[in-house]
């Protein structure tokens, strides 16, 4: 039992000099991996540094105003105040919104980076304050599916915007939907600005957008469409023209358009549709025609159509067609009429006759001053009369002295007596 006791405290001490061995060990093992770990903290830090410097971002990377998802392929710069696009967009981007910032021009190769955003397709441009868009902006995107330019004050709008900054070789684009709603142009420069002849050019030019499957035109305050503006887009499924002010789509050809499935004209300033328009629309395969709130106006003019609106199917919801005017034909649907209904009024608008009136109390006014001036100078008058009066008399006396010396064979031959 004693030399138990004994052995007892020997080993205890043993095992606390090994426990302090042990933590004198790992103490030192901690202090010399620290500087390590610190130093490797320390550069992992410091690698935004070269991208700061002018080197290039290191590819996946995202732009510092945006938000990234590469799961997505989606990147989002939305409402930054961004003045031009961003340089580091990375190459995976699908889709890319760049909308409500302050891009005010979008110089030619916009988009051009290394390595090449070759798998974007959509890009979101809309609200930007946009007034200019040059000649090949939109080069080395290939992918290039769907371009929404929507709510831009857009004032210059290249002809070769949408195929090359070369003018003389147009390169086609592979655009398949153009989206160019409310072009939000101040008053002032849409009176120097025709922005269907600007639209039209960009439409035609070089055949670059032949393979465009949708556009979109809606609340441009359109007035006309040009005869040729669809003639270059033989591939065009939908077209847009709704809430504009088209008064007539006479001049327009829809003829090629064999592929088109629908046309939105609703909300615009249509009275009628000529024989040749129906006669394009009846021959389109696939079409189907909104015709929806404009303003029908209900005389001999629109038999013609009433009974193609009765035979054909092309038009969707055409019970809902009513008549605007004349007054006594408002609110009446157009598929009841009868060709009895439908005459031409003499009786004038009353917006004609209110003309007229005010003309007649215009010139009743003019004869009214003119009669005044009259009275005013009414003695001038009396004696310029008076003077004429005594010149034609004079006049007319000198004459009569002559016939009666002619007349008398008397005082003739006196005449001839007194020359010999």
């Amino acid at each position: 039992m004693p030399g138990g006791c004994s052995r007892g405290p020997a080993a205890g001490d043993g095992r606390l000099r090994l426990a302090r061995l042990a933590l004198v060990l790992l103490g030192w093992v901690s202090s010399t991996s620290l500087p390590s770990s610190a130093s490797s903290s320390t550069s992992s830090a410091s690698l935004p540094a070269p991208a700061a410097s002018g080197q290039p971002a290191l590819p996946g990377r995202c732009p510092a105003p945006c938000e990234c998802s590469e799961a997505a392929r989606t990147v989002k710069c939305v409402n930054r105040n961004l003045t031009e696009v961003p340089a580091d967009l990375p190459p995976y981007v699908r889709n890319l919104f760049l909308t409500g910032n302050q891009l005010a021009v979008l110089p030619a190769g916009a988009f051009a980076r290394r390595p090449p955003l070759a798998d974007l397709a959509a890009l979101n441009l809309s609200g930007n304050r946009l007034k200019e868009v040059d000649a090949g902006a939109f080069e080395h995107l290939p992918g290039l599916r769907q371009l929404d330019l929507s709510h831009n004050p857009l004032a210059d709008l290249s002809p070769f915007a949408f195929s090359g900054s070369n003018a003389s070789v147009a390169t086609p684009s592979p655009l398949a939907e153009l989206i160019l709603n409310r072009l939000e142009l101040p008053a002032a420069e849409r009176q120097n600005l025709s922005l269907e002849g600007m639209v039209a050019a960009a439409l035609r030019a070089g055949h670059a957008l032949r393979g465009l499957r949708r556009l979109e035109l809606a609340s441009n305050q359109l007035l006309y469409l040009p005869h040729d503006v669809l003639a270059h887009l033989p591939g065009l499924r939908h077209l847009d023209l709704r809430n504009n002010s088209l008064v007539g789509l006479t001049h327009v050809s829809f003829r090629n358009l064999t592929h088109l499935e629908s046309l939105h004209l609703e909300d615009n300033a249509l009275k009628v549709l000529r024989n040749g328009t129906l006669a394009e629309l009846q021959s389109l395969p696939h079409v189907r025609v909104f015709l929806d709130d404009n303003p029908w106006v209900c005389d001999c003019h629109m038999v013609d159509m009433v009974a193609w609106l009765k035979e054909t199917e092309v038009v969707q919801g055409k019970g809902r067609l009513t008549c605007a005017f004349p007054e006594k034909m408002r609110h009446r649907v157009l598929l009841e009429l009868n060709s009895s209904d439908l005459d031409c009024d003499p009786i004038l608008p009353p917006s004609l006759q209110t003309s007229y009136v005010f003309l007649g109390i215009v010139l009743a006014l003019i004869g009214a001053i003119f009669l005044l001036v009259l009275y005013l100078n009414r003695k001038g008058i009396k004696k310029w009369m008076h003077n004429i009066r005594d010149a034609c008399r004079d006049h007319m006396e000198g004459y009569h002295y002559r016939y009666e010396i002619n007349a008398d064979p008397r005082l003739t031959n006196l005449s001839s007596n007194s020359d010999v």
